[in-house]
């Protein structure tokens, strides 16, 4: 499996808290726990550091890294450091099965964290949930992540079905649009996105005018985009990410169409927003939170901020700050849970957290025995002069 230079594949940093059980009861709690032994938690991550999104996954583990690099330089968690175990799987499904199927029999990995990507996600939790291992808030918003409810799921975002129902009636209401287009990969993030935008047009008595599928790396989307103006949308919808948002936002500047365009969560990135020739200027996209740029003005954020730069040489995006507002959020429930960590007491207390805020003044995060859902907040935001800027300070419903 392939790992960057950058993502050792293990990371190893001490702690010395003293014990606050006895090591014969200890001893006993680790032996019945795979990934937790006296000294040491083992997390993985299988996530995308080399291919078509790995604008996300880069800076989402590099935020995870800060969190435990400083929570082990701490002390560790009630005497145990974390060994974070991070996997690149560029993208590919196949890649992420082989990714987790070393994760789970080599590392014997406690659980997951921030694994990238709705179809690789999928595509690995039956391995995992067959060896009793949590999929810990991965870096996807699909419903999948937390329907059908399974004690070993939790999800962190609003999903990218309720961001785009609540997208599609803020423009319908607000915005006076009639005919909506949507365009999506034909993957199982695309075509969850796709769902949110039916259902909410069903909802309000449209019809959908238009919709195309693409392959995540597609490159010409001439046809697609002359079908969509074609059908007159005023408002195309987008199940995008990163490279395919910004080819499809050049492709209809280039024919000189000006219609609005509304993403989600895979969109909300600064690698879109500042693009050569500026082509997401006026750019929608939903979002689970609001990105805190650099400078903003509170004093945590922009602590965190300037750390990241100076450790990775580049500003942190808005996957960034999620890959910290999970990885802070997880330490909190491994303290919560104490010294004799097992999964029963890992989930009791993952179950047991109630608005939970981050230092960038997101969503409180709660999680319930009947709940694995931390949020279902949804937030949009448009690009003006290549920063994201929030349309209204509220969450939108549906």
């Amino acid at each position: 499996m392939k790992t960057t230079s950058a993502f050792p594949r293990r990371c190893v940093l001490a702690g010395g808290i003293s014990l606050l059980a006895s090591p014969a009861i200890v001893g006993r709690a680790a032996a019945a726990t795979r990934g937790v032994t006296d000294t040491e938690i083992v997390i993985g991550t299988m996530t995308d550091l080399s291919g078509v999104t790995a604008v996300q996954g880069v800076n989402n583990a590099n935020a995870m890294r800060m969190a435990f690099d400083a929570v082990n330089a701490g002390g560790g968690i009630h005497g145990r450091r974390i060994k974070w175990v991070v996997e690149d799987m560029e993208y590919i499904v196949p890649k992420a099965v082989q990714a987790m199927n070393k994760l789970l029999n080599r590392d014997n990995i406690f659980f997951a964290l921030g694994n990238g990507g709705t179809p690789h996600n999928d595509a690995v939790m039956p391995a995992m949930f067959e060896k009793n291992v949590p999929n810990v808030f991965p870096l996807t918003c699909a419903r999948s992540m937390y329907e059908p409810f399974n004690r070993l799921k939790f999800g962190q975002f609003s999903s990218y079905y309720d961001q785009m129902r609540a997208g599609v009636k803020y423009f319908v209401e607000h915005g006076g649009k009639k005919t909506v287009g949507s365009m999506y990969q034909d993957t199982d993030f695309g075509r969850d996105v796709h769902a949110g935008v039916v259902a909410q047009l069903q909802a309000m008595g449209l019809k959908l005018a238009a919709e195309t599928a693409h392959r995540p790396t597609d490159t010409d989307f001439n046809a697609a985009i002359a079908r969509q103006r074609d059908a007159g949308c005023d408002l195309i919808c987008m199940g995008t990410i990163v490279k395919d948002t910004t080819i499809i936002l050049q492709t209809a500047r280039k024919v000189g169409w000006s219609v609005d365009f509304c993403g989600q969560f895979a969109s909300y990135s600064t690698a879109v927003a500042e693009a050569p020739g500026e082509p997401a200027e006026g750019f929608y996209s939903m979002a689970p939170a609001l990105y805190r740029y650099p400078d903003d003005p509170q004093p945590a954020v922009r602590a965190f901020a300037a750390a990241y730069r100076k450790r990775f040489g580049f500003d942190v995006n808005y996957l960034g700050e999620a890959g910290y507002t999970c990885a802070t959020f997880t330490v909190a429930v491994l303290q919560k849970a104490g010294r004799t960590l097992t999964m029963d007491s890992f989930i009791g207390a993952m179950e047991s957290m109630k608005d939970w805020h981050d230092i960038f003044d997101g969503p409180a995060l709660s999680l319930s025995p009947t709940n694995h859902h931390a949020s279902n907040h949804s937030f949009l935001s448009v690009v003006k002069s290549k920063r994201w800027t929030p349309v209204v300070d509220q969450p939108l419903g549906f």
